[in-house]
């Protein structure tokens, strides 16, 4: 029989979203990014278009050239190979590790203006 504490976590458990994304931590390697950074840019905003691209920046202090980037895809190895993709992994100015990360909490609103067709996001 379950505990009172196992049956309210599977109580607040049920309704989560249950996202399953892959989360691309990329460290720099204190190399200059910019002549490979439009094309870094035009990569990352293809895997938007795509879909494949749920989010994407860099992390703490940019001339590190470290990022995250965070993807839909089917498994481990789509992941791999999105990644072995980008121009800053291509040209060595980046490493990366996967790490397969589940959404279960949190919110996004966006407002869309008919009006004049303005949108923002909080």
């Amino acid at each position: 029989m379950p505990s009172a504490a196992q049956i309210k976590i599977a109580e607040l458990l049920k309704g989560m979203l249950r996202l399953k994304l892959f989360v691309i931590f990329s460290q720099g390697k204190g190399l200059d990014v910019t002549p490979y950074l439009a094309d870094h840019l035009q990569y990352m905003i293809a895997l938007e278009r795509e879909g494949k691209l749920f989010a994407s920046g860099p992390l703490g202090d940019p001339s590190k050239a470290d990022g995250m980037t965070i993807v839909r895809a089917a498994d481990e190895e789509e992941v791999q190979r999105i990644a072995m993709k980008d121009p800053f992994v291509i040209h060595g100015i980046r490493t990366f590790r996967i790490v397969p990360w589940t959404v279960m909490e949190g919110s996004l609103s966006v407002t869309v203006n008919f009006s004049d067709q303005t949108a923002t996001r909080s």
